[in-house]
């Protein structure tokens, strides 16, 4: 792959999030005991600027913590995943998940508290440095911080950012999950806002429609091994389409890249242990939807 390195950041949200497996999601009224715990910082900013990282060799995340001791532990694990984080504290404390993962690799997550947003008005946060940036993921913040990720050569939004979207501030792409109900209600305004709207759908792949009118799919990408848990692969997505679209990859090879960072993602524990590298990119393998 001969293109340059881009320089890549996300603006977005991280939430200190405990892990365990179940055999099976407990039903109305059952208890289920819960194996392999382990904690991380993640959530969909977290996510992906490790997977950014891991593309492109360093990734910036703007995003907001509490000033506690899970925010001082996000930060310290981010950049010992290679992020450079940069963070505006708040009085709030961060806000804590815990994820389910059962036999089949499926997830369920339930959170703790306010997701906390870097702001436009944050003066501590890095804004102008965007602006040098080839592409920027954005995944929470107002519209002021999403006006700053603006001045990237290439901006993708997730519709999950829906204090800031909707103002009339043009997009690249924006990507959502089909299965996701909320996502494809914010879309609906946001996506007017889009030269370039995903949907992902899975282990099906996905679709993509451009502005101009023009539209698409893709396939699923092969898994280079067994699925083993789900979180992350949407966000790890995600990174991949931003850094393709960063790198000047047209879309179609972009969303092949990104559909590949979701399935490996696929084949770890947790959102970290397993997530495509640089040193993979000349890998290439998919299946048929």
């Amino acid at each position: 792959m001969h293109r340059h390195q881009p320089r890549v950041a996300v603006v977005g949200h991280v939430e200190w999030v405990r892990f365990a497996r179940v055999s099976q999601m407990p039903r109305a009224g059952e208890i289920v005991h819960a194996r392999d715990p382990f904690e991380e910082p993640a959530g969909g900013g977290a996510v992906a600027a490790v997977q950014l990282a891991r593309l492109a060799g360093a990734c910036v995340l703007v995003s907001a913590l509490g000033d506690d001791e899970h925010g001082r532990r996000s930060v310290k694990r981010l950049r010992e995943l290679g992020v450079d984080v940069r963070v505006a504290r708040r009085a709030e404390p961060t806000r804590t998940a815990t994820t389910l993962v059962n036999d089949a690799g499926e997830r369920t997550i339930v959170t703790f508290g306010p997701r906390l947003e870097p702001l436009g008005s944050d003066a501590e946060l890095s804004w102008s440095e965007l602006a040098e940036m080839d592409a920027v993921y954005f995944t929470a913040g107002d519209t002021d911080a999403l006006r700053a990720a603006r001045a990237a050569r290439v901006l993708v939004a997730s519709p999950r950012a829906t204090d800031a979207l909707g103002h009339g501030v043009a997009l690249d792409a924006l990507v959502l999950s089909a299965n996701d109900a909320i996502e494809r209600g914010e879309a609906i305004t946001a996506g007017d806002e889009a030269e370039l709207v995903v949907s992902t759908e899975g282990a099906h792949g996905g679709a993509y429609r451009e502005r101009d009118g023009g539209s698409g799919s893709w396939p699923a990408a092969l898994p280079p091994g067994e699925a083993v848990d789900s979180y992350g692969c949407g966000d790890s997505f995600a990174a991949g389409l931003t850094y393709g679209l960063g790198a000047g990859m047209a879309p179609a090879e972009a969303l092949d890249l990104a559909a590949r960072c979701g399935a490996v993602c696929l084949t770890g524990r947790g959102p970290y242990e397993r997530q495509l590298t640089a040193g993979e990119l000349g890998c290439t393998a998919s299946v048929d939807a």
